[in-house]
C-alpha cells in the first residue's frame, strides 16, 4: 500500500477509531486535534514530509485505518517524542513500520521516525 498524505488519509474521514482506536477514550486526543498537530509537525522547518501509513488490514475492513504515522525529518528521537506528546503514542521508532510504496525522497542527513501506538 502507499503511504498517504495527511490529506488523503484525513480530509472527510471523521471516524475517530481511523488510528490508534486502542487509545481513543483513553488519552488520545479527539481525531481533529490530533490532525491539527500533525499539520503543525508537517510545517516545521525540519521536518521533509508526514505521511500516514495505513493498517495492513485496510483492504479488508474497507475503510482507512491508519498502523502509525511517518514523520521524516533530520530531528532526533527525543524532538520528535516532544512533538508527538499528549498523543498516547508509544513513542517514536526509527523507518517504517511495515513495506510501502510512494514513499517520498528522504532527504539527505533525515531519518523516517514512526509514531506507533501498540
Amino acid at each position: 500500500m502507499p503511504l498517504l498524505t495527511l490529506d488523503e488519509f484525513f480530509d472527510g474521514n471523521d471516524d475517530e477509531e481511523c488510528i490508534a482506536p486502542n487509545q481513543w477514550g483513553y488519552g488520545r486526543p479527539p481525531l481533529a486535534e490530533l490532525v491539527g498537530c500533525l499539520r503543525a509537525i508537517e510545517q516545521r522547518e525540519d521536518v521533509a514530509w508526514v505521511r500516514v501509513q495505513p493498517h495492513p488490514e485496510t483492504l479488508d475492513l474497507g475503510k482507512l485505518a491508519g498502523e502509525a504515522v511517518a514523520i521524516c525529518t533530520t530531528a532526533d528521537e527525543s524532538a520528535c517524542t516532544a512533538w508527538i506528546e499528549g498523543f498516547e503514542a508509544d513513542g517514536v521508532i526509527p523507518e517504517l513500520v511495515d513495506v510501502y510504496r510512494d514513499i517520498p525522497e528522504v532527504p539527505y542527513g533525515a531519518i523516517v521516525w514512526s509514531v506507533v501506538w501498540d
